[in-house]
């Protein structure tokens, strides 16, 4: 099973040659920047496909942080593309935002086009009802969990 990474931060000037050459000396199997359609210019992030998780986290470890042409690179395991919602799951969170007392604009929101981000007004959290915390800041809010946990206990 292949893995899809994230890699955020990229310069404009950038060319998939150019990424690649960052990653040459791993076993990626694909790398992609996303191009702007009118300029052809790099719109600032691309992926990147390897074949296993263990070859995504060395990646991830090894080249966070690195630089492209002055740029710090951000790499992250990227989220899977959001589907649209079909009418019944939006009437669904419509009904949710309103009953969560978030105010007048959160049920107008939830009635439009759904994010595009899988935000707070769409995602399969929303179906279970258990609100998840983001993967991508999973570990950050574990740290702060065990930070408060030891502030806690010290009072």
């Amino acid at each position: 099973m292949s893995v899809r990474l994230y890699v955020g931060n990229l310069p404009k000037e950038l060319e998939r040659q150019e990424l690649e050459a960052v990653f040459a000396e791993t076993e990626t199997v694909s790398t992609k920047v996303i191009t702007d359609r009118k300029t052809g210019k790099c719109r600032g992030f691309g992926f990147v496909t390897v074949k296993t998780d263990e070859e995504a986290d060395q990646l991830i470890e090894k080249f966070n942080g690195h630089l492209i042409h002055e740029n710090p690179i951000k790499i992250e395991k990227a989220l899977p593309r959001a589907t649209k919602a079909k009418p019944e799951a939006q009437e669904s969170v419509a009904s949710t935002a309103n009953n969560s007392g978030g105010g007048g604009n959160s049920s107008r929101r939830s009635k439009g086009k759904s994010s595009r981000r899988g935000g707070s007004t769409g995602g399969a959290s929303q179906d279970t009802g258990v609100a998840q915390p983001d993967p991508r800041w999973a570990q950050e809010l574990e740290k702060l969990k065990e930070l408060l946990a030891a502030q806690t206990a010290n009072s």
